[in-house]
């Protein structure tokens, strides 16, 4: 089979990617300084992290279905539970039906985790890490004109601050029905295939159509205390059970990274696998194994920590100016 002419070229340019290199220089360096010890886990793993939103690619093997993992997270907490202190990767990660001018199915992810490190302090070490990239960009020749962060410090938004600020009604607690009619206020026209009575549903949707847009518009903006129901792999605030230790960072409207103060109680880890695998079958998805050595190493013990997983070229599109994630990549999906 033939490529069309010139498929064989870098889909960025040669400058992008020695940006890329340099950033990954910087990136070693601000951990390095830090103590957090780089290590390498594998891509291709018996194990992955059921998540109900995630779809990995499952790999027929001599000894059985292996999965390209979506994050780095099952393996770098069995070594956190092994002992390993602080550590980081940067790591390439693998997700279906993720495509377009944001998203790539192959992608480079940064992620860490600091042991004895709270959620407060991961918001401020990841604000620190991209002033400093930004910054990076900036001194960089070559590449377009790179965007300057104010010298304003990130916001900080809860989850229902930003989208009472944005429809005028907080979210959390709301029935599907409630949320329905938010939709219908908003002219948010809501997909056949979903179902009406799926909460988190309706919630991702509003979030992604409304809110998310206007996240760090003018100001980078990190959006916390999600819903309890989509804590992931965070643990559930203490001073209020139903909102979660999770972030996210959005520059212009464009998620850049989740961060949790991370579950250790591996009985509540099955418990949420149990659920995000219901919402899979319910939603005609295949459901997972789970990571079921990550969950031996919770029994174990997992360290008190708060972990950042960042999309690195995500990272390299909004440090460089760039329009989207295919400018960045050498060989994205249409050239791999």
């Amino acid at each position: 089979m033939s490529a069309p002419e010139n498929d064989w070229r870098p889909a960025c340019s040669i400058e992008m990617l020695r940006f890329r290199a340099q950033l990954r220089h910087e990136i070693r360096n601000f951990f390095d300084e830090r103590g957090y010890l780089e290590v390498d886990t594998p891509l291709l793993s018996h194990d992955v992290v059921v998540d109900a939103h995630l779809h990995p690619f499952a790999v027929s093997t001599d000894d059985g279905v292996r999965y390209l993992q979506t994050s780095p997270e099952a393996a770098m907490k069995r070594l956190l539970a092994a002992g390993s202190g602080s550590i980081y990767q940067i790591s390439h990660v693998f997700r279906r039906r993720e495509s377009g001018d944001l998203h790539n199915p192959e992608f480079t992810m940064l992620e860490w985790y600091g042991v004895q490190t709270t959620q407060q302090d991961q918001l401020e070490l990841t604000e620190q890490l991209v002033r400093h990239c930004f910054a990076v960009a900036n001194r960089t020749t070559g590449i377009q004109p790179a965007l300057v962060l104010p010298d304003q410090p990130f916001l900080l938004t809860t989850y229902d601050d930003a989208f009472a600020r944005v429809t005028g009604t907080r979210v959390i607690g709301l029935s599907a029905a409630e949320l329905r009619q938010i939709a219908l206020r908003q002219a948010a026209v809501l997909p056949d295939a979903l179902d009406e009575e799926d909460v988190d549903g309706l919630l991702n949707l509003l979030l992604a159509v409304l809110v998310e847009p206007q996240l760090g518009a003018a100001v980078p903006e990190f959006l916390c205390d999600y819903p309890a129901s989509q804590a992931a792999l965070a643990r559930l605030s203490s001073a209020n059970p139903a909102v979660a230790q999770r972030f996210e960072l959005y520059i212009r409207g464009i998620e850049l990274c989740n961060g949790y103060h991370e579950l250790t109680d591996a009985r509540e880890l099955m418990n949420r696998d149990r659920r995000n695998n219901r919402t899979r079958r319910r939603r005609s998805d295949a459901a997972l194994p789970g990571a079921g050595r990550m969950l031996e190493a919770m029994r174990y013990g997992l360290p008190d920590c708060s972990g950042v997983a960042l999309g690195f070229d995500r990272l390299v599109m909004l440090a460089s100016g760039s329009g989207t994630i295919q400018a960045v990549l050498p060989f994205p999906q249409d050239r791999a």
